[in-house]
């Protein structure tokens, strides 16, 4: 088999240190769980910040900066994947729903990608679909992505095309159609996620049927499905990741101690399915990325 690029998801924007008070928050502790998440496999980190004395999501381009500095004076070879996520959630207020509410938060796509406009990382996460959650709404507005995708691709970063629902590979492929997103076309499925599409393997074989040609694609669940879609996403021929963005457990009941822990349960699983994992130079060459 092909070996697959196993993404350790160290933070993201939803989990909070009362559901696991290992989470890391600060700059030095989002780049330290990269790296040991490195050394249990993973090939990519995919990074999200946070307020170091809150420990709330942030988007401050000063974070990005220090996280990435790190990983990169580290001398580690492993890909960084920066979020693009934060900026497209909208809070209707009580009284008039067309009125924003005080939790809503829209960027403009310069604002969306300022970041990976100046690091110039390897990866970014890049959501093309709007959707339900909870009260509100995750609105990617179609002119704003598409501005997005021209300035990730002006900058030489791959986008990794977030796909939260099957309609969103259509959208995909109208942008690589007209030129927005370059060959080879890197997708990443969210699976088991409120309202958006389910952790389930048939599920999966079909979307990655959708997909156009010279894609790349992979998967995650999230919550109990987490490692349940690490054995599926693998026996569908994709790629994989995990990390306490998705999941707080290491199995029922018993909190994750860290991401390495989290990589290298995945890493047996992948191991024990007869399979191997990437390098990060391997994952170069899958996803068309040089150094």
């Amino acid at each position: 088999m092909d070996a697959r690029i196993l993404t350790c998801s160290v933070t993201g924007g939803s989990t909070t240190r009362e559901q696991n008070s290992n989470l890391p928050v600060t700059p030095e502790e989002i780049a330290g769980a990269c790296l040991a998440a490195a050394e249990e496999g993973a090939a990519v980190c995919h990074i999200h910040v946070r307020d170091p004395e809150t420990g709330e999501p942030s988007t401050d381009l000063d974070h990005y900066r220090e996280v990435v500095r790190l990983i990169r004076d580290s001398g580690s070879d492993m890909l960084i994947n920066l979020t693009t996520g934060p900026g497209c959630f909208y809070d209707p207020s009580e009284d008039d729903p067309a009125v924003p509410g005080p939790n809503t938060l829209i960027f403009t796509a310069q604002r969306r990608v300022e970041h990976v406009l100046e690091l110039k990382p390897d990866l970014c996460s890049f959501d093309i679909g709007s959707i339900n959650f909870d009260r509100n709404v995750i609105v990617n507005i179609p002119r704003i992505v598409r501005e997005m995708a021209d300035l990730i691709r002006s900058a030489g970063v791959k986008p990794e095309i977030e796909i939260f629902n099957t309609g969103d590979v259509l959208f995909a492929r109208d942008m690589i159609a007209e030129g927005r997103i370059e060959a080879p076309y890197m997708f990443q499925f969210v699976l088991g996620g409120k309202y958006g599409a389910a952790a389930d393997p048939e599920l999966v074989h079909y979307m990655r049927n959708s997909l156009p040609p010279g894609s790349v694609w992979g998967g995650f669940g999230i919550g109990r499905m987490a490692f349940p879609m690490i054995a599926s996403v693998f026996l569908a021929g994709g790629h994989l990741r995990i990390g306490l963005e998705d999941t707080v457990y290491l199995s029922r009941g018993v909190l994750a101690a860290s991401n390495a822990e989290l990589i290298a349960k995945a890493a047996r699983i992948v191991r024990d399915l007869g399979g191997e994992l990437a390098t990060p130079a391997q994952a170069r060459e899958i996803l068309g990325i040089s150094r």
